[in-house]
């Protein structure tokens, strides 16, 4: 349920309704500040309780609303229809998703190696105009003698890939345990395909403060894909960003997975949260990533995670879907700008490179 505030509604008449709602309905109400209007969400058993009476609290409430979706937190019936957007604190300073602010581009490989290739990628996409480095220090494998990730020694390298480059840093975590320790580097938590209905670790990453990035799992529904998101935010961490990156289907011989481009529209819909698509693990070839995230920006996401290595031959993992840094280069500089711009999601600052 929500109550929304008539524009200009004072603020002690907010703060009021608000302590009235804990003391009298033992209710949580949570201030949610729009463009316009002020809403304030409702959490706890509101069944049983008329719309009608909440009307009658003061001259100041618009309307009381039910939320109908499962997914409360998460819904865009939540903010009254507006969008959210997710601020992440970076060394460049301030980085904003959502549909209202430029499209943010996401790079880096699928492990961290070494350090001379975390600190060179870093570096080259940063040049290409990346906000982000992904790079995995644990990585969930479906064979147990796959590479798994360097582990703790890895976040040391991308603590020094953060500083040579001022890059936000992005990377997964598997187990709870690990979570204060990743947070000490990374600016994003990633909730993995694999980890997505881990409800255990959906809540103790919902109980940080670090952003999460929750990607959907490869055989989820859109419901249950909202609904893990909203165990994160119903545990206190109101900043996810939602990450597209391919469903499992019958056809696999050509693509490693089918990427849901749909979900964007269909999403736009349900969901206050930001969007993001990953047409690396979405296609599995590096040669068909241009296209999806071209066709990405002009369905309407918010974020683009492209896996980028120096030798992709070489890489330790999933090199057939990564991009060498000249090709990301290419892609950024005179494929990506083209589509971004038209859209009016490109950042306005576009890097030259020499």
């Amino acid at each position: 349920m929500i109550i929304v505030m008539k524009v200009g509604a004072p603020e002690a008449e907010i703060d009021q309704i608000t302590t009235d709602l804990e003391a009298n309905w033992k209710l949580k109400p949570e201030k949610i500040v729009g463009q316009y209007k002020t809403v304030i969400g409702l959490v706890g058993d509101t069944v049983d309780l008329p719309p009608e009476q909440l009307q009658e609290m003061s001259p100041w409430i618009e309307q009381v609303l039910r939320v109908e979706k499962p997914f409360k937190r998460a819904s865009r019936e939540y903010r009254h229809g507006e969008a959210g957007e997710v601020a992440v604190e970076t060394p460049n300073g301030t980085v904003y998703f959502g549909e209202k602010h430029p499209l943010v581009t996401i790079a880096g490989p699928c492990s961290v190696e070494n350090e001379e290739m975390i600190v060179e990628t870093a570096v080259r996409v940063k040049a290409a105009g990346a906000k982000f480095l992904r790079g995995g220090a644990y990585k969930p494998r479906t064979s147990p003698y796959a590479f798994q990730g360097h582990g703790e020694s890895a976040l040391g390298l991308l603590a020094k890939a953060r500083e040579a480059s001022g890059l936000g840093i992005i990377t997964e975590v598997m187990d709870a345990a690990d979570i204060d320790k990743i947070a000490e580097v990374a600016d994003i938590l990633q909730v993995g395909a694999r980890n997505m209905q881990n409800f255990a670790l959906l809540k103790k990453i919902g109980a940080q403060d670090k952003p999460v990035f929750l990607k959907r799992g490869m055989s989820a529904t859109i419901d249950e894909w909202l609904m893990a998101a909203e165990y994160v935010l119903a545990a206190g961490n109101s900043k996810v960003i939602l990450c597209e990156r391919g469903i499992r289907t019958f056809d696999r011989s050509y693509t490693r997975n089918t990427l849901d481009l749909s979900v964007l529209p269909v999403l736009r819909s349900l969901t206050h949260l930001p969007i993001a698509i990953d047409p690396s693990h979405g296609t599995g070839k590096a040669e068909y990533v241009p296209a999806m995230a071209m066709a990405a920006i002009a369905a309407g996401a918010d974020s683009l995670m492209i896996e980028v290595h120096p030798n992709p031959a070489k890489a330790l993992s999933d090199g057939p879907q990564s991009l060498t840094p000249e090709r990301f280069d290419r892609l950024m500089l005179e494929e990506l700008s083209i589509v971004g711009k038209a859209m009016g999601r490109w950042p306005q600052q576009t890097p030259v490179l020499a």
